[in-house]
């Protein structure tokens, strides 16, 4: 689960982390009327309008103004509320623009050099371990970074059972070329870090940028943090933080099913049981020339209700030419899955997309006999070669 900005930097600050005085608004009044409170407290004319999308590159998009006046607050408020911010991020719907966070400029002028950094905490799978991941050059994505200036990338894996202990907060701060207060509060900002990554389950903690001021102090501008799905049972108050709006609705309705499904932008819808043969389907789709819409695992308990409900889904897709259905009966039993897709028909209405079946394992002659008596127009194959030259011919 992706949080907002303004949700993100709220954890971040519970755990002593230094970020920017900021409020989040619905509407341009109440825009101003915060603006006012952090020129109160900063005494400064400087503000920073950013809409709140589950989206990078909003400053590109139009979703991210500098204002120096309460003027200029309202209207570019007034602008940016309603707005879709579209990239390659967002696809080219976009985000709509519900809120925004109106935050102090923390860019002002002071007797040091300003500096930007990155920084981020995931799990590196291949060890096992949680890493942090981190820049001298912030301000850009770290993919750029990468190409640009890759012996500037640092990495700092942690033990499981240990964490991340003073020495390696330290040597973070020394790699990054920190000096004085800032090399201080870098060491405190990273052991807070690391216990809201912790502590809330995420599976990705990202500052960028994340900002040494003028004036020696190390402040989170911009923060994305994303909630592993799987332990929000434990974190009620994260579950209140979801933010349906964000959520493609396809896969807002597959998680209420508990269906593993996510979108994609191909021509051939599927069905499969197990995230591995999931992901060998769609090999054999592009193989045959036609491109997965989308990945969905039904799961081992799938059920009458949870197969219908997935080939609901899938149909909605107005660009899915063809359906590719393909169950493997391990813990699934394959009549359950063609009494599924069965009701599905019946229940959905006149459905003119064809459907390529292939039932193997638990009770998959029964499977096949419930799809062949039903008098329904889907194709039965035996094998991934003559499924893939199937779809081929309907695609």
């Amino acid at each position: 689960m992706n949080l907002h900005e303004y949700q993100s930097k709220a954890l971040l600050k519970a755990e002593g982390v230094n970020v920017p005085l900021e409020f989040m608004v619905e509407n341009a009044k109440d825009a101003v009327e915060y603006a006012k409170i952090i020129h109160k407290k900063t005494e400064r004319n400087a503000w920073v309008i950013k809409a709140q999308v589950h989206a990078g590159g909003r400053g590109k998009a139009g979703g991210v103004k500098l204002a120096s006046t309460l003027d200029e607050v309202e209207k570019l408020s007034e602008a940016m509320l309603g707005i879709k911010i579209i990239n390659n991020q967002t696809g080219p719907e976009g985000k709509l623009v519900r809120k925004l966070l109106v935050t102090e400029n923390v860019f002002y002028q002071g007797p040091l050099p300003i500096r930007e950094i990155y920084i981020s905490i995931l799990l590196n799978r291949n060890t096992g371990r949680n890493v942090i991941v981190y820049s001298p050059e912030g301000g850009m994505d770290i993919e750029e970074v990468s190409e640009k200036y890759p012996d500037k990338i640092y990495t700092e894996e942690i033990a499981p059972g240990f964490g991340l202990q003073g020495y390696q907060a330290r040597r973070i701060a020394l790699n990054l070329g920190l000096e004085g207060s800032a090399f201080k509060e870098m060491i405190s900002f990273c052991q807070g870090l690391y216990r809201t990554y912790m502590k809330n389950d995420a599976t990705l903690v990202e500052i960028n940028p994340l900002v040494k001021t003028s004036d020696g102090h190390i402040i989170a501008v911009d923060a994305k943090i994303t909630i592993d799905d799987n332990a929000l049972y434990r974190h009620e108050k994260l579950m209140a933080m979801r933010d349906i709006f964000e959520e493609d609705p396809s896969e807002l309705e597959a998680s209420k099913y508990s269906l593993n499904f996510v979108k994609l932008s191909g021509n051939v819808g599927c069905m499969v049981n197990g995230a591995g043969l999931a992901m060998a389907t769609m090999d054999a789709i592009k193989l045959s020339g036609g491109q997965p819409a989308n990945f969905l695992d039904v799961g081992g308990g799938a059920n009458v209700e949870r197969v219908e409900a997935a080939l609901r889904i899938i149909l909605k897709d107005k660009d899915v030419k063809v359906v590719f259905i393909n169950i493997f009966g391990g813990i699934v039993r394959c009549d359950r899955v063609a009494q599924g897709v069965v009701d599905a028909y019946r229940n959905l209405g006149d459905i003119d997309v064809p459907m390529v079946v292939r039932l193997q394992g638990t009770n998959a002659v029964e499977g096949a006999g419930i799809i062949t008596n039903s008098g329904l127009k889907v194709h039965g194959v035996t094998t991934i070669r003559e499924a893939t030259e199937k779809i081929a011919e309907l695609v």
